[in-house]
């Protein structure tokens, strides 16, 4: 059965000497699997559309293992994210990040509005790391993990200073800073972004300007949540982390 499907390539492997498997985020199907015979043929007309991060359409056989793919036409290449190796760093972990969060063959629309947002918003030259934090936010209910962000986790009130508390997975207000003594103290303004990432729709992103030391809070507070709850390894994060103290350098 042939399938059409809009879809961005979030991996590709080489198979044999001739030929590429990629995995497609697509809108109509979710994850999915297929073989590009001859891709890697220097005139081969599938060489574009299996190069990572491409968005397009894709026409594939579709079987109940990989599909074949047919056809493919660029919408766009997002060229510009993969010549930029720091780049290339945030989405490739973008993308690990959902491939291991996600099942083939299970459609969600919204997964891919979001990476396919994300992408161009990065392709545009928006700050990486603030996209990187709202992706990984917005991830979070995909892994089934619903931190309390819109009040006290333990007392309920909505007003008042806030830390975050790994073990009672949420905000924590002033009120009951002794049940975790082991929370993370955050600024006020680290407290609004985590929130606001978590909830807000990211087509109303503009270009938003925060100072290094809280973002190093809210980094700081997601990577200690992913690394208590999501039980994930993603393997581009080391890769990422070591650009990220590189360019602290820089």
């Amino acid at each position: 059965m042939l399938q059409k499907c809009e879809g961005i390539v979030i991996r590709s492997t080489d198979y044999g000497e001739t030929n590429k498997i990629i995995t497609l985020y697509t809108r109509e199907l979710g994850k999915v699997g297929v073989m590009a015979r001859g891709a890697k043929k220097p005139n081969s007309r599938f060489t574009s559309i299996t190069q990572l991060f491409t968005y397009g359409t894709f026409l594939f056989q579709k079987s109940s293992g990989l599909g074949s793919l047919q056809q493919g036409e660029t919408i766009q290449s997002l060229r510009s994210i993969r010549e930029d190796i720091f780049l290339t760093a945030y989405a490739s972990y973008m993308a690990e990040l959902l491939d291991k969060s996600t099942e083939n063959m299970e459609r969600n629309p919204f997964l891919f509005e979001l990476l396919m947002q994300t992408l161009q918003f990065l392709d545009d030259g928006l700050d990486p790391d603030i996209l990187l934090y709202i992706f990984e936010m917005k991830m979070l209910p995909v892994l089934g993990l619903h931190p309390q962000l819109d009040r006290c986790t333990n007392c309920g009130h909505r007003d008042g200073t806030f830390h975050f508390s790994i073990r009672e997975g949420g905000f924590l207000c002033h009120r009951c800073f002794e049940i975790d003594p082991y929370r993370l103290s955050i600024s006020p303004m680290a407290v609004k972004l985590l929130r606001l990432f978590f909830y807000f729709d990211l087509n109303r992103l503009g270009n938003i300007s925060v100072k290094q030391a809280t973002k190093n809070e809210v980094k700081l507070v997601i990577q200690a949540y992913y690394q208590e709850y999501s039980g994930l390894t993603i393997k581009s994060k080391r890769f990422l982390d070591q650009l990220d103290s590189l360019k602290g350098k820089l």
